[in-house]
């Protein structure tokens, strides 16, 4: 393959995504609007016009702000890349810095923090805009800010030795530098999921231990029913920053922690917190949570399979824009273009990943109406669509496409279908 090749198939690859993305979010926009003024059948008696069409109106306003994001994403990448923009970087890296991995690191540190000021507009205007005009947001531009920062010190911390020891990994190991990280990074990320809980979390929210005595001791019923040993229940302060509510799972092993936001308990009642975290536990019991870490690593691995051949190619680098580096810089640049273009390639991907989660939704939902009642389950999922004003009218081929969840209709008519446990 020639580098022009490559160039057309790159732009030709951008441009097929693009089309797509802008399609699919127009036929959920028309889908929404043509069902805004009716509340669909199976849900008139719990959810009103008024909320109904709040959903629809925030579905719709983040729907296009995502086109437009969508539209800017591709255009700095473009910029990036066949614009010259990762040229210029490298080279005045090249001239600040006088070692190889000096030089990559700075290359690729540079690049993603680009990236991310010139996309900050876009998360301001989400949060202080759209989410706050529809009465979720809750966080101050100073909270904002500190999460930020937060966030851009503790990627330092974790991801500058990270990102050293794959470069001097692929450097340093021939041929099968790709196994070399490949393990590093298996162990990096287990490693996260180890610590999450108890030192990443906390940066962020403030979690304290389940007071509710009569919902503990139900919960932890049922977490003996199951099975299941965590090191604790927690309670999140989601309030702080938002009015949407959840529950998960966190941690690994003997680090697994129940957590509850604030804003969801304020919400159920004790025996539809109780069925939602039967379908938490569900995921957990079913395999889920292990099969989608192996299926990632083994992504992961073919990935860095893919890469470790692309390096070697000059047209895979001029065809991005980029001159042919020098031995000392070929292995930052591959690592960086290949997770550039990595999602253009993949986007056609999306279906496939959302209709393998949707059936673990399935599955989860379905342990979790043996386990307590599937009524609760589904009224509980009732309330959360509302509080979170989610859509319960989306375009099927959109919510076939990018949707992780079940769409309302289909996943409350198939609970219906279940018999419910005994709690």
């Amino acid at each position: 393959m020639t580098a022009f090749q490559f160039s057309e198939l790159f732009v030709g690859a951008l441009l097929l995504a693009m089309l797509a993305k802008l399609w699919l979010a127009q036929r959920h926009l028309a889908h929404i609007a043509a069902h805004r003024s009716e509340v669909p059948q199976a849900f008139r008696a719990q959810i009103d016009l008024a909320a109904h069409q709040k959903a629809a109106d925030y579905t719709s306003a983040k729907t296009r702000f995502s086109m437009l994001g969508a539209l800017f994403d591709a255009a700095l990448l473009l910029a990036f890349t066949l614009g010259g923009g990762i040229q210029w970087i490298t080279d005045a890296c090249q001239r600040a810095f006088s070692t190889p991995i000096a030089q990559g690191m700075a290359v690729i540190v540079s690049v993603l923090l680009l990236f991310s000021l010139l996309e900050m507009p876009f998360g301001l205007y989400r949060t202080f805009v759209i989410e706050a005009r529809y009465g979720f947001n809750k966080m101050t531009l100073a909270l904002y800010l500190a999460d930020a920062l937060k966030g851009l010190l503790l990627g330092a911390a974790l991801g500058l030795p990270l990102l050293f020891g794959v470069l001097w990994l692929m450097e340093r190991m021939g041929g099968n530098w790709w196994l070399y990280v490949w393990g590093v990074w298996v162990v990096f990320n287990l490693l996260l999921l180890f610590i999450y809980p108890t030192f990443i979390a906390p940066l962020f929210n403030k979690f304290q231990p389940l007071q509710d005595e009569a919902l503990k001791v139900r919960i932890e019923a049922l977490l003996k029913k199951c099975g299941f040993t965590a090191s604790g229940l927690f309670v999140m302060d989601g309030s702080r920053r938002s009015t949407h509510g959840n529950a998960y799972f966190t941690g690994f092993g003997k680090t697994k922690r129940i957590v509850f936001f604030d804003t969801l308990l304020s919400r159920l009642a004790p025996s539809e917190i109780e069925a939602v975290l039967a379908h938490e536990l569900g995921h957990f019991k079913r395999h889920h949570v292990l099969k989608r870490i192996v299926f990632t690593f083994t992504m992961s691995l073919g990935f860095l399979w893919l890469l470790a051949q692309l390096m070697q190619a000059s047209w895979f680098y001029q065809g991005l824009g980029v001159t042919t580096p020098s031995t000392s810089l070929s292995t930052a640049l591959a690592l960086l273009l290949f997770f550039l273009v990595l999602p253009v390639f993949s986007f056609l991907l999306h279906p496939l990943m959302s209709a393998y989660s949707r059936r673990h939704e399935f599955e989860a939902d379905a342990y979790a109406a043996k386990q307590t009642d599937g009524r609760d389950l589904a009224g509980a999922l009732v309330k959360m669509y509302q509080d979170n004003a989610a859509t319960l009218t989306p375009d099927p081929l959109y919510s076939t496409f990018y949707d992780s969840h079940p769409p309302a209709p289909v996943r409350i008519a198939r609970l219906q279908t279940l018999e419910g446990g005994h709690s």
